[in-house]
């Protein structure tokens, strides 16, 4: 019953989930973790914010490097954002003998090797459960409950903010701008969303996904990715019309032996699962060689799940669980089981939407260069423009849905299509879900 004292890095809106737990359910927490779990000191930058959690304040100080000598501190949680300065304070936490729990999924994308190596010499734990997917217990099914199963394929909504702006231009015939303000006045979007609307948030979750499930160690730049912030009310509309929901999907699979990987704003069939998750709800569809066809769902971002799987992690630390399984984790290992599929080879079914000028020929061009690279297409729609006499200015939607073609074959016909004077920028393209 030797109480496990906690030292933390950051009391933002997970920290402030975390702390909240910690001191209004101290009973039910040391029922968990078989003993007290007591919040011994805090690492804040301003010590005059006013916060959402009634913390003493001899426990809160704005000098991180009073959690890293606190001698008492058994694990540090770390839930401050970036790279360089994260990096850094993970480092000196490991080497002062404390397990560190952490949120942030951009610091071990790209310094994983590094942390996980270091926390292996020293004989400490690092976990992470919530830098994935919110409150989803996506890490800990991978680490254990699929144990026994090759992976071979796993696809998911892994970001939150993307997934309500859709769901709001869809539910609410809003366009993508007002969408994203309503993102924001709601604390799902940052004043900055790029990260979340450009893809690069769920591909580095799937980054760490695939070296759980398949032990790839990917960066970010060796698959596509792309994200919403192109996207209009037109595309979903014209989606809908064809029987489609559009969700940005991360997907990674075993093709032929090889590791297919990529993110991008896909459609999806109105009667499958994934089409029927909204707002700011994550879900992640794995299959396994043994076990078959599994879903996890659960809210992917805000203070209490993101705080759940925190302490979750905690509650592990507590126990000695994570203490077991962190050497054995096949993750930032020297192994690399498959190689990742050449984006040039991916196959895929393909929407297509063009600003066509209303002349003669336009869709005859369109559719010889997609011909001359062997894209197929299943079925072509084109919006009646006003009649309008001597108008040779107006503008026409013009969606093609396309059979199978691999990547490198759209790539090339795109690169001929931008030179048509005859279209305007841009010309969007999306996956369509098998």
């Amino acid at each position: 019953m030797t109480p496990l004292k906690i030292g933390m890095i950051g009391l933002g809106t997970v920290g402030g989930g975390v702390a909240k737990i910690l001191t209004q359910h101290p009973d039910r927490i040391e029922r968990r973790a078989q003993r007290p779990i007591v919040l011994q000191r805090v690492a804040v930058r301003d010590l005059t914010k006013k916060r959402d959690v009634d913390l003493p304040a001899e426990i809160l100080t704005d000098r991180v490097q009073d959690v890293i000598d606190d001698p008492e501190i058994d694990v540090a949680v770390q839930l401050i954002g970036g790279t360089g300065e994260a990096r850094e304070i993970m480092l000196a936490l490991l080497a002062a003998g404390k397990d560190v729990v952490t949120a942030n999924k951009a610091l071990l994308c790209e310094h994983g090797d590094e942390l996980f190596s270091r926390a292996r010499e020293l004989g400490r734990s690092i976990a992470f459960e919530a830098s994935v997917a919110g409150g989803i217990p996506i890490i800990a099914a991978f680490g254990s409950a699929l144990a026994g199963n090759q992976i071979t394929s796993l696809s998911g909504i892994l970001n939150g903010t993307s997934n309500f702006i859709l769901t709001e231009m869809a539910d609410k015939n809003q366009t993508y701008e007002q969408a994203l303000r309503r993102a924001q006045e709601l604390g799902y979007a940052e004043a900055d969303p790029a990260m979340d609307v450009d893809g690069t948030d769920a591909a580095q979750k799937l980054v760490l996904l695939s070296q759980l499930a398949f032990g790839v160690r990917a960066a970010v730049a060796e698959f596509p990715c792309s994200g919403i912030d192109t996207l209009t009310l037109e595309d979903l509309k014209c989606a809908a019309d064809l029987g489609y929901m559009v969700k940005l999907l991360a997907v990674a699979r075993l093709v032929d032996n090889l590791l297919e990987m990529h993110v991008s704003p896909t459609l999806v069939r109105n009667n499958l699962p994934m089409a029927d998750v909204q707002g700011v709800f994550n879900a992640v569809k794995v299959t396994g060689d043994v076990v078959g066809e599994t879903w996890f769902s659960g809210q992917g971002a805000g203070q209490l799940p993101t705080a759940s799987a925190v302490l979750a992690d905690i509650v592990d630390m507590a126990v000695g669980r994570s203490q077991l399984t962190f050497p054995t984790l096949d993750l930032f290992g020297g192994r690399t089981t498959f190689s990742v599929q050449p984006t040039d080879k991916i196959l895929s079914k393909f929407y297509l939407r063009f600003n066509a000028l209303d002349r003669p020929h336009v869709l005859a061009d369109i559719t010889d260069i997609l011909g001359r690279h062997e894209i197929s297409i299943a079925s072509v729609v084109q919006h009646e423009s006003p009649e309008v006499e001597s108008n040779n200015n107006s503008v026409v939607p013009v969606f093609i849905m396309t059979h199978r073609a691999t990547e490198g074959q759209m790539r090339a016909a795109e690169a001929e299509l931008n030179q048509l004077k005859s279209l305007q920028s841009p010309c969007i393209r999306m996956r369509v879900a098998e």
